[in-house]
C-alpha cells in the first residue's frame, strides 16, 4: 500500500514538472522510463487528461457566453484585421513605388549633379580657352588688315599672357608651335611693305622735288632772306602742295622698323633700306639722254634727285637710326659729284642762251632748296659760275654774228634826216654828246654811220643778256 502511494506520489511529482516545464521534459521521461514505470504513468497521464477536460468543460460551462462574444469580438477583430492588413499592404505598395520614383529621382539627382559639376568644369576651362580664341582672333584679323604692329602685340599677348593657362591642351601646343611662323609672316610682310614704300617713294620723289621748289620760289619771292632757314607755313595748303611728309605715308618705315626691333632683326632691316636707297640714288643720278635739249629734262632731272635727298633727309630726323647722318653724307657727297658732272656734261652741249638762263635758275632754285634742308651746295655754287663763263661764250659767238650781219649790210654813208622826228629817233638810239648845232638845218647829216647805233644797241643788248645771268647769285652761298 505504501508502494503504491509512494508511486502515486511519484508520478504526480512527473506531472507537475511536465507541467511546470514548457520545454525541457527529456530527464522526466527519461527517469520514467528508467524505473520502467511509463504504463502506470500513462494512466495516470491519462487520468491527468480527463481531470483537465473535466475543469475545462466546467469553466466552458462556467463561461460559455464571455468565450462567445470573445470569439465574436475575434472574428470582427478579424475583420478589421483583414482590412488592416490589405491596407498595410497597400501602403507598403505605395511606399516601394514612393521609394522606387525615390530612388530613381535620386539617380536622376546624381547624374544631373555630375552633368551640373562637368559643366562648371568645362565653364571653367572655357574661361581660360575663350581668351585664347579671342586674342588669336584678333591676331588672324590683324594680319588680314595688315596691320602688323598691333598684330605682333596680339602675338606676345597671346604667347605669355594666355597660353600658359593652358598649356595642357592640344591646341596651345600647335599655336605655340605656330607662333614662330606667325613671327617669320610679320616679318616677311613688314619686308614686303617696305618695298612697295620704297618703290613708292621712287615714284613720287619727283613730284617732291616739285613741290619742294615751288615752295623755295615762293619764299623767295616774299622774303629772300629765308633762305638757308625753315619757313614755318601758317595756312593750309592745297593737295598739290604739300610737303614730303604729307605727300608720303611714312608709316610702313616707323612700323617695319619697330616690327624689326621687336623681332630683333633691325641690323637686317636697316641694312636692307640703306642698300636700296643706295641703288635708287644711282638710278636717280643717271641724267636723261637728251637732258641738253629741254628745259623740262633738266626739272624732271633736278626735281628727282631734290626728292630723292628731301625724303631721306625727313627719314634721317624721324625714322630713329634708320639712316645716320654720315651715311646721308657719304650718300650726298657721292652724288654732288656725279650731280655736278651730269649738269656740266649736258649744259655743254647747249647754245641756247635762254636755256641756259633757265637751267641756271634752277640750278639756283636746286641750290635754295638743298641750302634749306642743311645739304651741302659749294660744288653746285661753282657750277654756276662755270656755266656764266658757258652763258658768256654763247652769247659771244651769237653776238658775233649780229655784228658780222650788221658789217656786212654796212654801206659807212653818214646819216641822213630830213624832219625833227628822225633826228629825235636817232639820237634816241644813240646818245650822242658830239656837238650839235643850236638850230638844226634839214637835211642834217650826222657824223657817223647808221652803224653806229646799231652797234650801240647790240652792245646794250649783249649787256643786258650778261647781267641777266647775275641777277639772284647773291640769294645763294656757298657752304
Amino acid at each position: 500500500m505504501e508502494k503504491s502511494s509512494s508511486l502515486n506520489s511519484q508520478h504526480d511529482l512527473y506531472l507537475q514538472e511536465i507541467e511546470g516545464i514548457d520545454d525541457y521534459w527529456g530527464p522526466t521521461f527519461r527517469a520514467i522510463f528508467d524505473n520502467e514505470e511509463h504504463g502506470e504513468f500513462k494512466k495516470k497521464l491519462q487520468e491527468r487528461i480527463k481531470q483537465h477536460d473535466k475543469d475545462i468543460e466546467r469553466l466552458c460551462n462556467v463561461y460559455y457566453q464571455g468565450f462567445i462574444e470573445s470569439v465574436r469580438e475575434l472574428l470582427e477583430v478579424r475583420s478589421h484585421s483583414n482590412k488592416l492588413n490589405n491596407q498595410v499592404v497597400g501602403l507598403d505598395k505605395q511606399l516601394h513605388l514612393a521609394a522606387s520614383n525615390i530612388t530613381k529621382s535620386g539617380s536622376e539627382l546624381l547624374q544631373a549633379r555630375k552633368v551640373q559639376s562637368n559643366i562648371a568644369v568645362v565653364i571653367a576651362q572655357l574661361n581660360l580657352c575663350l581668351p585664347v580664341f579671342l586674342t588669336y582672333f584678333k591676331l588672324q584679323k590683324q594680319i588680314a588688315e595688315k596691320r602688323y604692329y598691333p598684330a605682333l602685340k596680339t602675338l606676345e599677348e597671346l604667347e605669355h599672357l594666355h597660353l600658359p593657362h593652358v598649356s595642357n591642351y592640344r591646341f596651345s601646343r600647335q599655336l605655340q608651335e605656330n607662333i614662330p611662323k606667325y613671327r617669320e609672316k610679320i616679318g616677311e610682310a613688314s619686308m614686303s611693305d617696305l618695298k612697295d614704300f620704297l618703290e613708292n617713294i621712287r615714284k613720287f620723289s619727283p613730284r617732291i622735288g616739285e613741290v619742294a621748289m615751288r615752295h623755295t620760289s615762293e619764299q623767295l619771292a616774299s622774303d629772300p632772306t629765308v633762305i638757308g632757314r625753315k619757313k614755318k607755313r601758317n595756312a593750309a595748303l592745297p593737295p598739290e602742295d604739300l610737303s614730303a611728309q604729307e605727300l608720303i605715308d611714312f608709316s610702313p618705315i616707323y612700323r617695319g622698323l619697330h616690327i624689326a626691333h621687336i623681332l630683333g632683326r633691325s641690323p637686317t632691316f636697316e641694312s636692307y633700306y640703306r642698300a636700296e636707297r643706295t641703288k635708287q640714288a644711282r638710278l636717280v643720278l643717271q641724267p636723261p639722254t637728251n637732258m641738253h635739249e629741254s628745259e623740262e629734262s633738266y626739272k624732271a632731272y633736278i626735281h628727282a634727285v631734290l626728292g630723292f635727298f628731301i625724303l631721306e633727309d625727313h627719314v634721317l630726323n624721324t625714322g630713329k637710326g634708320l639712316i645716320t647722318r654720315a651715311f646721308l653724307d657719304d650718300m650726298w657727297s657721292m652724288a654732288l659729284s656725279k650731280i655736278v658732272t651730269a649738269l656740266q656734261t649736258h649744259s655743254a652741249y647747249c647754245t641756247d642762251a635762254t636755256l641756259i638762263l633757265k637751267i641756271k635758275d634752277l640750278i639756283m632754285l636746286f641750290c635754295a632748296t638743298l641750302k634749306n634742308y642743311g645739304y651741302t651746295i659749294k660744288p653746285l655754287w661753282e657750277l654756276v659760275r662755270e656755266l656764266r663763263d658757258h652763258y658768256t661764250e654763247v652769247l659771244m659767238q651769237r653776238w658775233v654774228q649780229v655784228f658780222r650781219e650788221i658789217l656786212s649790210k654796212e654801206d659807212f654813208q653818214p646819216i641822213k634826216v630830213y624832219d625833227q622826228e628822225e633826228f629825235d629817233n636817232i639820237l634816241l638810239s644813240f646818245p650822242w654828246d658830239g656837238d650839235l648845232p643850236d638850230v638844226v638845218t634839214f637835211p642834217y647829216s650826222f657824223p657817223f654811220s647808221s652803224m653806229v647805233p646799231k652797234v650801240y644797241q647790240q652792245v646794250k643788248e649783249f649787256i643786258y643778256a650778261c647781267l641777266k645771268f647775275s641777277e639772284d647769285l647773291n640769294l645763294s652761298r656757298s657752304r
